[in-house]
C-alpha cells in the first residue's frame, strides 16, 4: 500500500524530548515500512525515519524558536505537502490533528480525490491560544471537517470528541503502540525512585506527583518541559514545583532523551500520572509499562484503558489513594507489565489496526466514486420510446 503520512511541523520525529503525537506517528511510520509498506512522511527535513521523506522546510518549527500561534510556516508545509501528494499516486493520505494549524488539513484535502483520513490526538476547539483564549474557528472548519474519518486515540476521547462535535464522523479507535524492542526491560532490580514525566503545565499534575511522593516518604524524579511560551505554566511550575526541589527527595532532570527517560523508567520503582484532565491517551504510561514500570494515574482520560488496576500498576482518585498504593507496588509483577503492553499496546499492533482503517477508507471512498459517476451518467430527462419510429 501507497501510503502519504503527513506530520504536524511543530517538533521534529522522533521527538528528542516530549512529543506523544509525534512519538506515536514514529512508532507507526517504522511498523508500515516494517511490514513491507510504501510509505512517505511529510515532515520538516530534521525527521529520521525508514521511509522515503518530501520535506518543504529544514526543521522543525519548534526547533526554530516559532511560537505556537504563528501559523505561517505550519501552513506552508500542509499546503506544498498536500500539493504533491496530489500531483503523485497514492492510496491513502494519513494526517494528523493535534493544533491549531493542522485544521488547514481539511479544507486542503477537501477536492482531493485519493482517500484521506486523520488521527485526532487531542480535543475540539482548536482555535485557542496558550493563555486559554478561545474563538469559534472550528465551527467554520465544521464544513469540510464533518466529512473526514478520524481516528481517536481512545475510547474516553472519542466519547469526549462527539459531546464537544457531535457533527464528526469517527472511523474507529486505535490505541497508540510503541516498538517494544526499544523499551527492554533492565535485569537490574528497580531503585527506590518514584519517576513524573511531562510538561509542566496544572492538568498534568507534578505538583500533586510531589505531594503524593513526599507523603509515601519516597524519592520523586521529575523530568519534563517547562512551557516557556504560557505565563499561566511558568506561574505554576514557579509555586507548585520549583519550592520543592531539594535535590535529594525531589529531583529535576530538566528535558530528557527518549534513551535517557527509558534508561529511567528501567530502574523506577513506578510512574506516577496524576492527571488532573480528560488526557485523550497519554503515551508515557504505556512507555513505562514497555520497560516492566508499573503506572499508578488518576482514574481520568484513558487511563483505565491503559492500566490494569492491580496487575500493571494501580488508578487512583486522590492523592490519598494514590500514597496508598505506592506502598502495594511490591505486589507488582514487572514481567506481567510488559507482557500486557505488549499484547495491547505494540506498535504491531497499531500499525494492524491502522491498515484495516485504511482498507475500509478506501473502500468507502472506491463506492461513493462510482455511485456518483453512475448517477452522473443517467438521462436527465426519462423519454418514453413506445411511440417512437423505427430506423
Amino acid at each position: 500500500m501507497k501510503i502519504a503520512q503527513v506530520a504536524p511541523p511543530w517538533i521534529a520525529i522522533p521527538p528528542q524530548s516530549y512529543g506523544s503525537t509525534e512519538n506515536a506517528i514514529y512508532h507507526l511510520v517504522e511498523e508500515l515500512v516494517a511490514l513491507g509498506h510504501e510509505v512517505t512522511l511529510f515532515a520538516p527535513a530534521d525527521a529520521r525515519t525508514s521511509a522515503k521523506q518530501v520535506s518543504f522546510i529544514p526543521r522543525s518549527l519548534i526547533t526554530e524558536g516559532v511560537p505556537w500561534q504563528a501559523n505561517l510556516k505550519a501552513y506552508y508545509h500542509l499546503h506544498k505537502s498536500l500539493e504533491y501528494i496530489a500531483e503523485h499516486d497514492f492510496d491513502i493520505i494519513h494526517t494528523h490533528l493535534s493544533s491549531s494549524s493542522d485544521m488547514y488539513i481539511f479544507p486542503l484535502t477537501a477536492t482531493l480525490p485519493t482517500p484521506h483520513m486523520t488521527t485526532l490526538h487531542g480535543y475540539f476547539p482548536f482555535d485557542r491560544t496558550l493563555d486559554n483564549w478561545t474563538g469559534d474557528a472550528d465551527n467554520y472548519f465544521m464544513e469540510w471537517a464533518r466529512d473526514v474519518p478520524l481516528i481517536a486515540i481512545s475510547e474516553s476521547a472519542r466519547k469526549h470528541v462527539l459531546h464537544l462535535a457531535p457533527s464528526v464522523t469517527f472511523a474507529g479507535t486505535i490505541h497508540h503502540g510503541i516498538q517494544m524492542q526499544h523499551y527492554k526491560p533492565d535485569n537490574i532490580q528497580s531503585g527506590e525512585a518514584l519517576v513524573w514525566l511531562g510538561r509542566f503545565t496544572y492538568e498534568k499534575g507534578a505538583h500533586l506527583a510531589i505531594e503524593a511522593a513526599l507523603k509515601a516518604g519516597v524519592p520523586l524524579i521529575l523530568a519534563g518541559i517547562k512551557e516557556q511560551q504560557s505565563r499561566d505554566a511558568m506561574e505554576y511550575y514557579r509555586h507548585l514545583v520549583e519550592p520543592y526541589i531539594d535535590g535529594e527527595r525531589i529531583r529535576y532532570l530538566g528535558p530528557i532523551t527518549t534513551q535517557h527517560k527509558i534508561a529511567l523508567l528501567q530502574q523506577a520503582r513506578a510512574l506516577l500520572n496524576p492527571i488532573e484532565w480528560d488526557e485523550p491517551f497519554g503515551v508515557e504510561m504505556i512507555e513505562a509499562m514497555a520497560t516492566g514500570c508499573p503506572v499508578i494515574s488518576f482514574a481520568r482520560g484513558a487511563a483505565p484503558e491503559i492500566i490494569w488496576h492491580g496487575q500493571t500498576g494501580f488508578l487512583a482518585n486522590d492523592v490519598g489513594e494514590m500514597t496508598h498504593y505506592i506502598s502495594q507496588l511490591d505486589s507488582i509483577d514487572r514481567q506481567i507489565v510488559r507482557a500486557h503492553t505488549a499484547q495491547y499496546f505494540a506498535a504491531r499492533v497499531m500499525a494492524t489496526k491502522y491498515l484495516d482503517v485504511y482498507t475500509r477508507v478506501i473502500a468507502s471512498q472506491l463506492t461513493k466514486a462510482t455511485e456518483t459517476s453512475i448517477k452522473n451518467t443517467q438521462p436527465l430527462v426519462q423519454v418514453k420510446t413506445e411511440n417512437m419510429l423505427s430506423v
